[in-house]
């Protein structure tokens, strides 16, 4: 099996409804662009809409980190890079780069930390030894490319802490 790194499979346009007031891309759909990555992302890892239907377990999102860089207008269209930052066995540290398509500039970035859930019992539970598996090939197979600058970033003021 070979493991694209990054995962950079998705791609989509700015819908007008997605404009807001200043005239480009509202906060909440660049995050809709992102799920429909990381969603791509879940298949390929076996942890799609498959996988919670057939064994009710899946993933929650705990922790999420958005950092907007340059807008986006309509019709403009994405490609989402994807990284595995990390992995353990109840874990998965996701890190999204979003680039508009027409000039390869970055606009946008998100930082995801997943929990691996039992849907039945509600609770956070082990990935199945063939599902951790997978993830850490994954994980392994990203690892050798170069720490996002902007992974781990805190929001804050200057001299606030």
């Amino acid at each position: 099996m070979t493991i694209p790194a990054p995962y950079q499979r998705f791609e989509g346009e700015v819908l007008p409804e997605w404009i807001d007031w200043n005239g480009h891309m509202n906060l909440a759909y660049y995050v809709v662009l992102f799920d429909r990555a990381t969603d791509l992302l879940f298949d390929e890892l076996g942890l799609g809409l498959d996988y919670r239907r057939k064994d009710e377990k899946g993933t929650f999102v705990v922790e999420t980190h958005n950092l907007y860089e340059r807008e986006l207008l309509v019709g403009e269209r994405v490609r989402i890079a994807t990284q595995i930052l990390g992995s353990d066995d109840k874990r998965l540290y996701v890190g999204h780069e979003m680039f508009r398509v027409r000039d390869r500039e970055r606009s946008a970035t998100q930082e995801l930390m997943f929990l691996h859930i039992d849907l039945k019992a509600r609770r956070v539970t082990p990935f199945p030894p063939e599902r951790r598996e997978r993830v850490a090939a994954w994980t392994a197979a990203h690892a050798g490319l170069p720490r996002p600058d902007w992974a781990g970033r805190r929001i804050g003021l200057p001299g606030n802490s």
